[in-house]
């Protein structure tokens, strides 16, 4: 038995969660959520908010079942390195320089999906195989 097969569904559970998680608690705390982005200077807060939300709780879903999880961790790589320069750059404060470091390991690591792929336990693979089958199938005819 492969057991190195489980490691990218681990790993994109230990990614996907937490943006999952966060994209949630969003959609709890509207008007927190916003003054905070506003704080930040970015330019219209309810539009930041809706990318937001639909970024971490999407992508987080989307990369959790390995479904179009190259581009699913290329669009989460990007949003963490935009969030880490735009909310985490007062690298006076050891806190905010923490995070801005956590934003770009996560980014690393979306990366990883994105040149690798899902990996054998995932909707990817699923598509994958039943294209292969069809393919296949036609073929023989």
């Amino acid at each position: 038995m492969d057991t190195t097969r489980y490691a990218s569904l681990v790993g994109r559970l230990l990614i996907g969660l937490p943006f999952a998680m966060s994209g949630f608690s969003k959609l709890t705390a509207y008007g927190a959520t916003t003054a905070y982005i506003a704080s930040a200077g970015l330019p219209v807060p309810p539009l930041a908010y809706a990318i937001a939300v639909l970024v971490e709780l999407g992508g987080g879903l989307l990369l959790i079942a390995g479904y179009q999880a190259r581009s699913v961790a290329l669009a989460l790589a990007i949003f963490s390195l935009a969030a880490a320069v735009s909310f985490h750059n007062n690298f006076a404060d050891q806190n905010q320089m923490i995070h801005f470091l956590k934003n770009v390991m996560m980014a690393g690591g979306l990366l990883q999906i994105f040149a690798f792929g899902a990996g054998a336990l995932s909707l990817d693979a699923r598509v994958s195989r039943s294209g292969i089958a069809v393919a296949q199938a036609a073929h023989a005819r």
